[in-house]
């Protein structure tokens, strides 16, 4: 057989491992070192694997995600995500459907500095869900809203995800962070206005709640100062270049447990909590990436991306329709697989093609984290949608995929606005240059 034949059944292969619920990363290992054993030799792929899995699980560079999964722990056992939810209630309450608005402004502010959509999703849920089923918000809404608003996290800075996309395809950490913040803004606003033109429509969605004091506000924003210090403290250090990301996510820990201390918040049960979660979150993100890493050497010898690359290129097509066909697929294979997973497995096939049509990198990233944005509150995967479920057991399943259908269409609509202009995603960045 020829590699690119040998290339097509280990990715095959590595699907069927998947349809048997083996783990993604455990799935990728295995069929890049039995792939790679088949094109170049056994020898050979025992040693790539062990080098490969030194050099990951040592890499300094990769230390910033266990800094950032971190940071985000320690923000939410601090009362962070509380404290958010409640300033953002008392300004914007009082407006129909004002603590479903809270809330996507809760999840956007957590979102900085938790770094995971899943985990914002699930912070904002136990925090959120019980208010707004208090004042009589229909259930679709509350929970739609939780699993939508928790995507944020995965665009707004700090982002695992934009750690692992920069990671793959050799780009700036601190450029897709950057690039993310003015997407994730927008996103925020379409979701916010989304909401409030439905909850205009059907009050009954979503009820205005008690108008506060200017006083009472003006008091509230206390509990937004630590979160805006501490992401301005981060990204503002690597924007103007006084530290890296790497030193930026340590500073960025480090100043959660200072604010965690100074709020009387850090016990030792929760300390113990903190690095188990730190742990396993991160080993978990290291064995994706040795998987895809592994895999990826495999597919690189079997010459398929490279191939794939070829086609794409060769087709009679404006690079924008082809552009527009691989954000199609990364949209529907969303649905079937989780984002960080999908990321790890198309990367190396689709970045080759990207870069040849000319599209840049850095808005590619942000493109494509915000597609995966769709996979995690779409069915079947729909991983916000299980969080929040499992938090909330009274909400049926069926009923929350009813609810971020309306925050689908405004994911859709940021994905048209991002694709016509660019410099949406390119714009901080470039300033920084």
């Amino acid at each position: 057989m020829s590699p690119i034949q040998i290339g097509i059944i280990g990715s095959l292969a590595l699907f069927g491992l998947l349809l048997t619920s083996m783990p993604v990363a455990f799935a990728m290992i295995a069929s890049g070192v039995l792939g790679f054993a088949l094109i170049i030799s056994p020898q050979a792929a025992f040693s790539m694997v062990s080098s490969e899995l030194y050099e990951i699980f040592s890499s300094y560079n990769l230390s910033v995600i266990p800094l950032f999964v971190m940071m985000g722990q320690v923000a939410f056992h601090a009362g962070i995500s509380t404290r958010l939810y409640r300033s953002a209630y008392i300004w914007i309450g009082h407006f129909k459907g004002g603590l479903a608005m809270a809330t996507v402004g809760a999840c956007a502010g957590f979102g900085a500095i938790s770094g995971s959509g899943p985990a914002t999703a699930a912070t904002m849920a136990a925090v959120t869900l019980p208010e707004m089923k208090r004042y009589g918000y229909a259930d679709s809404l509350a929970s739609g809203t939780v699993a939508a608003g928790g995507s944020l996290g995965m665009l707004i800075p700090p982002s695992v995800v934009f750690i692992v996309y920069a990671l793959m395809t050799e780009q700036s950490i601190g450029d897709l962070f950057l690039a993310g913040i003015i997407p994730g803004i927008l996103i925020a606003l379409l979701f916010g206005l989304n909401i409030y033109f439905r909850c205009s429509r059907d009050e009954t969605l979503g009820p205005a709640g008690p108008k506060h004091s200017w006083k009472e506000r003006l008091l509230s924003l206390s509990g937004v100062i630590e979160t805006v210090l501490l992401f301005f403290v981060v990204m503002g250090g690597m924007f103007l270049g006084f530290f890296t990301p790497i030193e930026a996510a340590a500073i960025g820990a480090a100043g959660s447990f200072i604010i965690a201390l100074l709020q009387k918040e850090l016990t030792f049960p929760k300390l113990k909590k903190i690095l188990l979660e730190t742990v396993r979150t991160s080993s978990m993100v290291f064995f994706l990436v040795a998987g895809a890493v592994i895999f990826g050497r495999f597919l690189a010898v079997s010459r398929i991306p490279f191939a794939v690359a070829d086609f794409f290129v060769s087709l009679p097509f404006p690079g924008e329709v082809i552009m527009i066909l691989i954000i199609f697929f990364f949209l529907v294979a969303g649905c079937f697989i989780d984002a960080l997973a999908l990321i790890l497995l198309t990367i190396p096939i689709f970045f080759p093609v990207v870069t040849e049509l000319g599209f840049d990198p850095i808005w590619f990233g942000v493109i494509v984290v915000v597609i995966t944005q769709m996979g995690v509150i779409t069915p079947p995967v729909g991983v916000n949608v299980y969080v929040v479920s499992g938090i909330e057991r009274d909400i049926p399943l069926s009923v929350i995929f009813k609810g971020v259908l309306p925050f689908l269409g405004m994911l859709i609509l940021a994905t048209f606005i991002l694709i016509l202009f660019p410099q949406i995603c390119l714009f901080l960045p470039n300033l920084l240059h």
